[in-house]
């Protein structure tokens, strides 16, 4: 798949402006605070209805407007999709085929898109919550139950956390109301966990041979999913549920104590290892490096995988933080299959033939324009 077309209103600090890509390498070249990592961001919200910078959407609302409106034209095998966003101080409004959709996970999906920023080097270094965040993002592109799925455990975990707070405010716990609120949320955090587990097993087949490949076979990676309650994934739904009952059991009291669920998927991570030892705590920069590297282009590929189409590349000033080889192994790996976005300030020591096969837009102050 690939987007034909982007137009963008009120967006951060653009007003207006219109873009016709190409199915090839396409870079954003400019100085830094003039728009180009704001344009990338908007393909992304587009795909995602959500930023992958803030949480908080009025910060996509140009300055002095009521309203942020995206649109974009996706070529996928089977025709051409318009697709369009609007995000106001109410809410979001999502559009598929010029028709509104009631559910943003009945939008979510039809584009997909991998990110690539400095910012996500911290998926091998950051906190848990980044990698639960990732995890979420990646499953949710492929699987609109998914999603459901994890609307219904937040807004659960919310309920329960919020029972189990007045619980503790007023020293008096209704145990029938908070079993059933326990029910519901083992029951939807089961699903939650299985599908992760299926997700991390899928990634891990992927990233292996490519992490192997850029670490010229001396580097062995390895994934694993670490859920705060100690089930494995050759366990079925039933025992599944049942190890999630005694656990419940064992934190019960401590859970009233503190006015807080104590375990869940909202509590889970991921752990990546390098020849055995864990790259977050022991690897080198190059190999923490390497490894989100590896995981960026195994996703690709899972992705592709699942839905029989390449998703649309975002490379947002991450070649940069890149040195040659990788930088050229990034490049070999895209070139020629996957519509790919690059933002850079200078293409200058980046010899490579995909970048200089590729359509360059100049970004200055807001305004785009292409020079070949």
């Amino acid at each position: 798949m690939f987007i034909q077309e982007l137009s963008v209103e009120n967006y951060r600090n653009y007003e207006t402006e219109s873009l016709e890509f190409e199915n090839r390498v396409n870079v954003f070249l400019g100085q830094n605070a003039q728009g180009k990592t704001n344009i990338m961001e908007s393909i992304y919200v587009l795909a995602m209805a959500k930023s992958h910078r803030t949480s908080n959407d009025k910060d996509l609302i140009r300055w002095d407007s009521e309203y942020a409106r995206i649109k974009g034209r996706i070529q996928k095998r089977n025709g051409s999709i318009p697709l369009e966003l609007t995000i106001s101080k109410k809410g979001k409004k999502a559009k598929l085929n010029h028709l509104e959709q009631s559910k943003l996970s009945q939008y979510i999906g039809n584009m997909n898109v991998v990110m690539f920023a400095p910012e996500d080097l911290n998926l091998v270094k950051g906190s848990p919550q980044v990698r639960r965040r990732f995890i979420d993002m990646e499953i949710g592109q492929v699987s609109p139950v998914y999603l459901h799925d994890i609307n219904q455990y937040n807004k659960i975990l919310q309920q329960r956390n919020s029972y189990l707070k007045q619980a503790q405010q007023r020293k008096k716990v209704d145990e029938t109301m908070l079993d059933v609120l326990t029910d519901q949320f083992i029951q939807v955090a089961v699903k939650i966990v299985q599908k992760r587990f299926q997700f991390v097993h899928l990634l891990e087949e992927w990233a292996k041979p490519i992490h192997s490949g850029i670490s010229r076979n001396l580097e062995e990676l390895t994934i694993s999913y670490k859920p705060s309650v100690h089930v494995s994934e050759d366990q079925d739904w039933s025992k599944m549920i049942e190890v999630f009952e005694e656990r419940t059991k064992e934190v019960r009291e401590r859970e009233k104590e503190r006015g807080v669920t104590l375990f869940g998927p909202h509590r889970d991570d991921l752990e990546f290892r390098v020849n055995g030892r864990d790259v977050q705590t022991f690897g080198s920069q190059g190999q923490q490096r390497t490894t989100a590297l590896s995981v960026k282009l195994a996703e690709i590929e899972l992705i592709h995988s699942e839905i029989g189409e390449y998703p649309i590349l975002l490379l947002d000033d991450v070649l940069s933080e890149l040195d040659d080889y990788r930088q050229s192994h990034l490049l070999n790996t895209i070139q020629g299959k996957v519509q790919t976005f690059v933002t850079t300030t200078s293409t200058e020591g980046i010899d490579h033939q995909t970048l200089k096969e590729a359509a360059t837009f100049r970004v200055d102050s807001g305004s785009i324009l292409k020079v070949k």
